[in-house]
């Protein structure tokens, strides 16, 4: 997690220091920063701008930030740059003697929860969440989809689930994949043919067309690698339209995309770079001795093999990619474009 601290009294600047060591034993990436009377003194970076413009470069740079002072203070400061819960980075709040951790803002998505309570652990702070699910201790289907990284697919439909739980109505779950342990006693497990008294349910699955329920949140694994081949200087368009008709084929949705895989030769194309940077999704690429060594049976190609050194690259990059998952998809060709699509292997782990 990348965090931005900052302490404006003496008090305030000390605990941002010793916070900063802690927290950097603990793999956080951490940028202290003070008011320019403390800065110095504790070996903080100091405060060069205003507290609104501070906070406005944190809130586009950061995972998360922790103010050190009063709440008033942070409230004010956060407030013109809030949208919404998926891309709000955590804010939390503790006073200057660290009597109290407070989470502020994404509580869950963005991890203020987590980071509270970790403060709290590393300084005998009294943590403070109030989240209606944690305060009732009920399942926060939020929180569940960041630790097992699922997308979301719409966030009313999560805060109808998250409602109907805290009201204890029934909320139905159907899950195309296995189920390690037990299943939380607010949602109950059914088959889509089955019956459902309720409302609102949750459907896992990579096809985010199935309506199983009067009000479906779809949470999509992200356990899919799609390998691309293409020409040189192929327009992102281009790719687009393959790769998105490949997944269209087999139901699966393009929020499942873990990552974009081809062959080192096509680390700087643009067209496969430019579609990744429009989604969002990390672009890796392989060695041909990488790719020579993936086992199975490709499509081969006496061109490929000619150009590259290997005979399939969507096919062997798309399964080395998935960590030898399930290749579901073999290499499908247009417009000088190959698409394959392999999904990992993987489980819901309620736990």
């Amino acid at each position: 997690m990348k965090l931005a601290m900052i302490g404006f009294t003496e008090h305030g600047s000390r605990l941002c220091a010793q916070l900063q060591q802690m927290l950097s034993d603990r793999g956080y990436i951490i940028s202290g920063y003070g008011v320019k009377k403390y800065a110095c003194k504790y070996g903080l970076l100091p405060l060069e701008s205003s507290l609104l413009e501070w906070t406005k470069g944190m809130f586009e740079q950061m995972d998360g930030l922790l103010f050190i002072g009063a709440a008033g203070i942070a409230v004010r400061s956060i407030a013109p740059f809030l949208t919404d819960k998926t891309k709000d980075p955590a804010v939390v709040v503790m006073d200057e003697k660290g009597i109290f951790s407070i989470s502020l803002l994404s509580g869950h998505l963005g991890g203020a929860n987590e980071l509270t309570a970790v403060l709290a652990n590393l300084t005998g702070a009294i943590p403070v969440i109030t989240t209606a699910t944690d305060v009732n201790g009920r399942f926060a289907v939020d929180l569940f989809a960041k630790k097992q990284n699922l997308h979301i697919g719409n966030i009313q439909a999560a805060k109808s689930v998250s409602a109907d739980i805290l009201d204890e109505e029934p909320v139905g779950l159907v899950s195309e994949f296995e189920i390690i342990g037990g299943v939380p006693e607010e949602l109950s497990l059914m088959d889509e043919k089955d019956l459902f008294e309720g409302k609102t349910g949750i459907v896992i699955s990579l096809n985010e067309e199935k309506q199983s329920f009067t009000e479906t949140l779809h949470l999509t694994p992200r356990i899919i690698t799609v390998g691309v081949g293409c020409r040189r200087d192929t327009e992102v368009e281009m790719i687009e339209e393959a790769v998105v008709k490949a997944l269209q084929a087999n139901h699966l949705s393009i929020h499942g995309v873990e990552q974009v895989v081809s062959i080192d030769l096509k680390k700087e194309e643009q067209g496969i770079l430019k579609f990744c940077e429009k989604y969002r999704i990390p672009f890796r690429t392989y060695t041909t001795t990488e790719l020579l060594q993936v086992n199975g049976d490709f499509t081969a190609s006496d061109f490929v093999q000619s150009v590259t050194g290997v005979d399939n690259i969507c096919e062997r990059s798309a399964l080395l990619g998935s960590k030898y998952g399930t290749l579901i998809q073999k290499k499908r060709a247009g417009n000088g474009v190959t698409v394959a699509i392999a999904v990992k292997d993987w489980s819901v782990d309620f736990g």
